[in-house]
């Protein structure tokens, strides 16, 4: 085993962005009103969905024009995606993709010019960190990127990003999640392994664990990325071991939720 080490995801967001241009724009009319695993959302509000925290995120970040929580944080995280998504089903896909061309290239551009330990303006409040360094803000933004860029992928029938290139350092950032677990517990994704250790996670394989959970790559995101169930989950992981100790890991979930 040894422990996780911060990770530089910035020169990740480019070539994605560039995987997204080029999947949006083979979209067919009917292909945009599809229903996506994130619940009520159809293709086309995943998609807007990006462009708008693309848009919060360089106006606050990189512009200091910051609107403030006025309640608990899931719930007006809620309420900005809502009001957006219903905002943005007056435009048209076109407009969609030609605004997300341009803020993705800005956004990507922003990201690789931030240094990696100074103070990010959000915590990962999903890892449990109120305040935290750029390199995991932006590795969590990273992880947003992908995972709704996967939720079109699944609903249109394309091919899924989960090639080594893309998939390791998303599993090196969600992981994070696992931290506080007590049990000793191995997470095994197709041989890649981590584990949770007095609360703390590390690549590799603990010895003797109470539990090992075992999966392939296409489910591991969607149980981080909360999208499947509960019942889901059980029927697509092996797990060895004393399944209470399993169960923390199977119920973490690497979104606010």
């Amino acid at each position: 085993m040894r422990p996780l080490e911060p990770i530089d995801t910035r020169n990740l967001f480019a070539p994605l962005h560039g995987e997204l241009m080029a999947l949006l724009r083979a979209l067919t009319a009917d292909d945009w009103e599809k229903q996506t695993v994130a619940r009520a959302w159809r293709v086309r509000d995943v998609a807007a969905h990006l462009l708008d925290t693309q848009l919060r995120r360089l106006s606050g970040q990189r512009d200091g024009h910051r609107l403030p929580p006025d309640r608990p944080l899931v719930e007006w995280l809620n309420e900005l995606n809502a009001t957006w998504v219903a905002a943005a089903s007056r435009f048209s896909p076109r407009v969609i993709v030609d605004l997300l061309d341009v803020t993705g290239h800005t956004f990507a551009a922003f990201i690789e010019s931030l240094p990696l330990h100074e103070r990010a303006p959000f915590g990962v409040a999903w890892a449990g960190e109120a305040e935290s360094e750029n390199w995991f803000d932006i590795g969590r933004e990273y992880t947003e990127w992908w995972h709704h860029q996967m939720q079109i992928r699944d609903a249109v029938g394309a091919p899924l990003l989960l090639e080594p290139r893309w998939l390791e350092p998303l599993l090196e950032i969600s992981v994070r999640v696992f931290r506080g677990i007590p049990d000793t517990v191995v997470f095994d994704v197709d041989g890649c392994q981590f584990s949770v250790v007095r609360g703390e996670v590390y690549r590799g394989a603990a010895p003797s664990p109470a539990a090992t959970v075992r999966t392939d790559a296409d489910t591991a995101w969607r149980m981080l990325f909360h999208a499947l169930s509960h019942e889901e989950i059980l029927a697509r992981v092996t797990i060895s071991g004393d399944a209470a100790a399993a169960e923390p890991l199977l119920r973490a979930r690497s979104v606010m939720v």
